[in-house]
Order: C-alpha cells, then structure tokens, then sequence
C-alpha cells in the first residue's frame, strides 16, 4: 500500500529516502545544512523575510562577519541567494520548501526541560 499526504498525493518523499541512497544523502545534506542553530535562525527569518546582511546580523545579535560565513555555508547547498541591487545585496530562500521544514522541526521541538 502508498503512504498518502493528508492532501491525498503520494508520499514520495519518504519513500525515495527508503528507496535510494543517494536522495537520502541529498536530503542528509541539506538538513546538515540547516542544523546549526545561527543556520537555522537564518533561515527562519528567510523563510519571512528578504533582508541584508547587516540587518540580520543586528537581528540575530551576531558579527556581520559570523552571518556572512553561515550565509555562504547555505549558499553552496542552494538554499539562499544574494539577490544585488544598486550596490546592495540582500538575501532570499532560493529553496522555498525550506519554510516547511523549519515549520516542521519548529513543530517537533519539545518545550521545558
């Protein structure tokens, strides 16, 4: 039997996981990724968001230099994008599926201790 979405489609996901090494490797990438925690709270304020580099650097409470690391960290996986106008640049999900994955692992985090 096909595991179902709740919409009613195919669950392709899992399965090619199950199914195939290298699609799981894929996705063990990505959410290597997205696994450390300025990463993650990057992505979160993607996921809302385009913004510079400055000012989500002043958001998250980090050195502009730390986030430019992890930015580019997310760009070699494709997952965000400079996007440059008039001498500025600021960033964007290039991988907008990542607002459900973050949704998801937000959904999954236990509260208390």
């Amino acid at each position: 039997m096909k595991t179902r979405l709740a919409s009613g489609e195919p669950d392709r996901g899992v399965r090619g996981v199950v199914a195939d090494v290298g699609r799981a490797e894929q996705v063990a990438d990505i959410l290597k990724a997205v696994a450390h925690p300025l990463r993650l709270r990057i992505v979160a304020t993607l996921c809302a968001e385009e913004i510079s580099v400055n000012a989500l650097a002043a958001r998250l409470g980090a050195s502009q230099a730390i986030v430019s690391q992890q930015l580019r960290i997310l760009r070699m996986h494709r997952l965000v994008e400079a996007v440059r106008q008039n001498g500025h640049a600021s960033y964007r999900l290039l991988e907008p599926r990542l607002r459900d994955l973050v949704r998801c692992v937000e959904g999954c985090a236990r509260t208390g201790g």
